[in-house]
């Protein structure tokens, strides 16, 4: 039944039906990257001894957030890294009906290039305005991830998976 009604959508809403695609698969790669960025905070407050997140709930509810600057951009690029794995493959195979070079090596390269132009808009913001700044690490990552989920999706559907 929701097959057939996702089947009618997509027909009459292909570009409406891929967003929805790309946002399903972007949130998944966003959760991993969060879960891997907390787990760096944790270890790094862990071996500072810097008292930030006494507890890990802490890391999501209940602490300032800040930390030092370059915390801030090594967790942010190790989450990075895991949920640019996970959207890659899932972005290849879920969410754009046409493929384009999006298999391929060039097309690996090409999304990894786009991606990490992304990451250095993220890590930027996240060492302004988290690092330097002292605003709270999750607002700055989460304004800065929706940030870069427009870039991601109008530069890789115009420069990847657009044939």
């Amino acid at each position: 039944m929701l097959r057939k009604w996702y089947s009618d959508f997509k027909a009459k809403h292909g570009t409406v039906a891929e967003i929805f695609r790309f946002l399903i698969v972007g949130g998944t790669a966003t959760v991993v990257d969060y879960i891997f960025a907390a787990i760096v905070l944790l270890i790094a407050d862990a071996a500072m001894g810097t008292g930030v997140y006494p507890h890990w709930y802490n890391v999501l509810f209940g602490a300032n957030g800040t930390v030092a600057p370059w915390v801030s951009v090594l967790s942010t690029a190790v989450g990075f890294c895991v949920g640019l794995i996970v959207n890659y493959i899932l972005s290849v195979a879920f969410v754009f009906e046409k493929k384009g070079d999006s298999r391929s090596v060039k097309g690996a390269l090409i999304f990894t290039v786009l991606s990490v132009i992304g990451l250095g808009i993220t890590a930027l913001g996240m060492y302004i305005f988290n690092g330097l700044l002292g605003w709270n690490y999750w607002v700055v990552k989460v304004v800065f991830t929706l940030i870069v989920l427009v870039y991601n999706y109008v530069s890789k559907r115009l420069l990847l998976f657009n044939k």
